[in-house]
């Protein structure tokens, strides 16, 4: 959450993802500050979200491209809209995903890859522990009974 936990985060990468790349075209898309563009492109960039990369030498101008890591929050930002679009009527949906080929709108659900089964089933699934848990993380899902299964050894 860290990385994209803040408002103004999330939608320079929803603008990345839609090809922008360019600060002038940041900022006219979301009306934002040159200031706090230039502060989330550099804290994008340090996060390993994007790559800063020369696009002009004279005089110097950078473009902002997706890294692996960034290209792979896009599931995320993908399932808040669908999240956002759940709640509001039709009419009122200002984007919709769709099937670039058909151009069908496309209804997107989170499902585990290894079953295909839908995650949606809050009661089929729940978090545990991980292996850098903390004591206090431990703790908590001990005390609600939830352990997860040890995998064997790799190798």
């Amino acid at each position: 959450m860290q990385h994209v936990g803040e408002w103004w985060t999330l939608l320079l990468l929803h603008d990345a993802f839609d090809g922008y790349t360019r600060f002038d075209q940041f900022q006219q898309s979301l009306g934002i500050s040159t200031s706090m563009l230039t502060a989330r492109l550099k804290t994008l960039v340090a996060d390993g979200l994007l790559e800063r990369r020369l696009y002009q030498a004279h005089p110097p101008r950078h473009e902002y491209v997706l890294t692996e890591r960034g290209r792979s929050l896009r599931p995320v930002i993908v399932a808040l809209a669908a999240w956002g679009n759940q709640h509001l009527p039709p009419g009122q949906r200002s984007m919709i995903l769709v099937d670039a080929a058909s151009g069908e709108e496309v209804e997107p659900v989170v499902v585990d890859a290894r079953t295909g089964r839908s995650l949606h089933d809050s009661a089929a699934f729940t978090f545990t522990a991980g292996p850098a848990a903390g004591p206090a993380m431990r703790a908590r899902y001990t005390a609600l009974g939830r352990t997860a299964r040890e995998e064997p050894p790799a190798g």
